[in-house]
């Protein structure tokens, strides 16, 4: 099938790309041989260009579309000549090559063709097939959270980590808050390879025998990180950690008895909830042996969260209370919003 166009353009903040951003661009390049999409980013604002490009470049593969990013700090004022002139050298800065339409959804659309020498094609303009706006998206994010995609997900997902010493509910809790939240839940990685550890050592195997090496615990903590971001990417506005890279920095102390050389932990979440070890029974389900290390592991995970200037809460008492005040820190964090700046103000 012949395209319409050889070469189309559609530009745009994408602060951040959500469905109506993907439908002009899906509805452009079915119409284009090539199609250029520029995203234009504001110093004032809270998303790095560089995100929303690599956002945009991993959603929009369709073949003859290319992504491309500039730096446009001028303000906007549809209305002013002097303001277009300047819009316009950094838009052909970005996109020397003639365009020969260009397609929006905005009332300056016939404006930003005519400058461009191009055609202009109006899609959706009442935004009927997707009822959003990236401003509704950086007042709201929960409220719109449908209408992002996967890598934008990832990047804006609230991540809460529940960590603690051994048989401390860790888990129960970790599972029990993304089953109130109904959202992800991302397990714990160690317990994963301390089980195959055991098992390698075969029948009358027994844990006391399984035995760690420094080198293990950076491989630990990358899966653990990848997982998580794999979840995140589908998750909800809230994500379940059952534990993180930084709290297997501290189950490197534990079985090793010293910090590891190299090991950091990443600093994408965003609340740690510390299990307490008191008032919770010691249970051995053959992965664990250190009943008498729990104290000590509390206090190491408490002191390195306030050193590190992590935020965090300490759950106690029964599993009711414990949910209840990890639902109200996370409520909490939820309710503080993303803070995202607004864009360059437009002049009156």
């Amino acid at each position: 099938m012949t395209a319409d166009f050889a070469h189309g353009l559609v530009l745009g903040k994408f602060y951040p790309p959500h469905a109506g951003h993907h439908h002009l661009i899906r509805t452009a390049a079915a119409r284009c041989e090539r199609l250029t999409v520029l995203v234009c980013a504001s110093s004032v604002e809270s998303i790095p260009l560089a995100d929303r490009v690599a956002w945009m470049r991993e959603i929009h593969t369709e073949p003859g579309v290319s992504v491309v990013g500039t730096m446009d700090d001028v303000p906007m004022d549809i209305t002013d000549p002097d303001i277009w002139d300047a819009h316009m050298a950094v838009f052909l800065a970005a996109v020397p090559e003639p365009v020969d339409a260009v397609f929006t959804s905005e009332s300056y659309g016939e404006e930003l063709g005519r400058r461009f020498g191009a055609r202009s094609i109006c899609v959706d303009p009442d935004r009927r097939r997707h009822p959003v706006s990236a401003t509704a998206i950086r007042r709201d994010p929960v409220a719109h959270w449908e209408f992002l995609s996967a890598p934008v997900r990832a990047a804006l997902a609230r991540r809460v980590v529940v960590l603690g010493a051994e048989s401390t509910g860790t888990t129960t809790i970790a599972k029990a808050l993304a089953a109130h939240y109904e959202t992800g839940y991302v397990p714990e990685y160690g317990r994963e390879f301390s089980e195959r550890k055991l098992a390698a050592l075969g029948p009358g195997g027994h844990w006391s025998q399984v035995e760690f090496t420094s080198a293990e615990f950076p491989v630990i903590a990358a899966r653990q990180q990848e997982t998580e971001d794999l979840a995140a990417r589908v998750s909800g506005p809230v994500l379940i950690c059952d534990t993180d890279s930084f709290a297997t920095s501290i189950w490197h102390e534990r079985y090793l008895g010293f910090p590891h050389p190299t090991l950091t932990a990443d600093r994408r979440q965003h609340l740690w909830l510390l299990t307490d070890h008191e008032g919770v029974p010691f249970e051995d389900d053959g992965l664990r042996d250190g009943e008498h290390l729990r104290p000590w592991m509390t206090e190491r995970f408490r002191t390195e969260l306030t050193r590190t200037g992590r935020r965090f809460v300490l759950l106690t008492g029964t599993h009711d209370h414990r949910l209840a005040t990890a639902v109200a820190a996370v409520d909490e964090l939820l309710a503080e919003g993303w803070a995202l700046a607004d864009p360059l103000p437009e002049r009156r």
